[in-house]
């Protein structure tokens, strides 16, 4: 197993749609494997494909809740269906993501309450979970990976301008950024 690197928002790979995963292979269980062990150093709650250079609808995720159950897999060519978002602004307190791939920030957004998971483990079976809450939103969030979209595109004002401000300070917005968990010092 090996830790990727993750890329930072501009690069193409991230704003364009994933495309399926067509073969079940040893390729495959390495880039989960390899994706779990970059999620778990980065340390994050969910890892897509598209954020380790890979162009292919899957994530993997890993969140305990607050009754300490792990909630841990693989979603291969996921559906997800979700619950209307709310009109209200978002808590930022209650509702702020970050991302591995816009590392070391995080903004409030509104998420749908509850979601359905649809989608093939790594052995080819389908399954899906019901979720609320945080775990719903992990899943709305790497699927936005998989639709070519990160969160910080989906911010309302102010924060979308100061996500934007940030990003060109950094350098961010062009092809080319990466960072390594546990060699770069870059906190998500």
């Amino acid at each position: 197993m090996a830790v990727l690197p993750i890329r930072i928002s501009g690069e193409p790979v991230l704003h364009s749609p994933a495309a399926p995963v067509t073969e079940w292979d040893d390729d495959l269980r390495t880039l989960v494997a390899d994706m779990f062990e970059t999620m778990d150093a980065a340390p994050g709650v969910g890892l897509a494909g598209p954020q380790v250079g890979v162009p292919l609808r899957l994530f993997v995720y890993g969140w305990t809740d607050d009754d300490e159950v792990l909630h841990r897999g693989v979603a291969i060519n996921p559906e997800l269906f979700i619950t209307p978002t709310s009109t209200l602004p978002a808590d930022p307190d209650d509702e702020s993501e970050g991302c591995l791939s816009f590392p070391g920030e995080r903004f409030p957004l509104v998420r749908g309450a509850k979601a359905i998971l649809r989608a093939t483990d790594l052995e080819g079976v389908q399954y899906e979970i019901e979720a609320d809450g945080w775990l719903a939103r992990i899943f709305q969030h790497e699927f936005d990976h998989l639709e070519g979209r990160l969160y910080v595109d989906r911010l309302e004002r102010p924060f979308n301008r100061v996500a934007a401000k940030i990003a060109r300070k950094r350098g961010w917005g062009e092809p080319g950024n990466a960072w390594l968990p546990g060699t770069d010092d870059l906190d998500a």
